[in-house]
């Protein structure tokens, strides 16, 4: 095991830099946090970190990982605090490669994403994509970097189970989904009711950026325009709030 004492450490400013998308493009990694996260992330792990003092705590963690061949690092509480992003340190972290995204998604239920730009709402909407049995997720240009660490935090692991695909044109994207069978699901201002008209076959649910919507070029592809009725004062709902109830709405069974 390989202890670190200083921030000043070839490695540690490495593992510092990798709270920047510059550096997590350049390197194909990224860093997770977290116990429950780490644990997740283990079979994928390259370097597992583990504060000095907390080596009993995470002993399991520590020979998983040995047992693969990862490198394990222990590090002083300074170093830990510089390359965390956490308020409060959990005193494990590790680095995993960027995985290979998948050349297409297959499924019934997938979930677009189009500028949606809060780190949180992007990581929610995977979690909760994930809980209902989704089977991907599609992010559009403009979104929230996926690898960051507060997306990260927000999908609580389900970053390993959700098969994601980056694009830049994410119109052209759902033309292509569109051509293989796929409806192709757009929320908007006017549309018909979400639970009138809810696709139930195989479709793409795209949700637009919390500011602007979907895109002009977006909604030109969708084959149905929906919006979850307001009957209430609101006039309307946070990006993963609506995102989750549509979600399940699309996943439940009918007859």
């Amino acid at each position: 095991m390989k202890e670190i004492r200083s921030i000043h450490n070839p490695t540690a400013q490495m593992l510092r830099d990798l709270k920047n998308a510059k550096a997590r493009r350049e390197t194909g990694l990224f860093v997770v946090e977290g116990a429950k996260m780490v644990e997740e992330a283990l079979p994928l792990c390259r370097t597992l970190v583990v504060e000095d003092g907390r080596e009993s705590e995470y002993a399991a963690m520590i020979a998983a990982a040995d047992e693969q061949g990862c490198e394990v690092l222990l590090v002083s509480e300074p170093v830990m605090q510089a390359i965390s992003t956490a308020k409060s340190s959990q005193g494990i972290l590790c680095t995993t490669m960027i995985p290979k995204e998948p050349e297409q998604l297959t499924g019934r239920r997938i979930v677009a994403l189009d500028g949606v730009q809060d780190p949180g709402n992007v990581g929610t909407i995977l979690r909760t994509a994930d809980a209902a049995g989704f089977d991907g997720a599609i992010l559009g240009a403009g979104c929230a970097s996926l690898y960051g660490p507060k997306t990260l935090r927000a999908t609580m692991g389900s970053i390993f189970r959700v098969p994601v695909r980056q694009v830049d044109d994410l119109a052209a994207e759902l033309e292509t989904m569109k051509a293989r069978g796929y409806a192709v699901a757009v929320t908007e201002l006017g549309g018909e009711d979400f639970y009138v008209g809810c696709p139930r076959g195989n479709a793409v649910l795209v949700i637009g950026s919390e500011g602007q919507g979907v895109s002009s070029a977006v909604s030109k592809q969708a084959t149905h325009h929906l919006t979850l009725p307001m009957r209430g004062g609101a006039e309307s709902l946070n990006a993963a709030v609506a995102a989750g109830i549509m979600i399940y709405e699309m996943a439940r069974e009918t007859v």
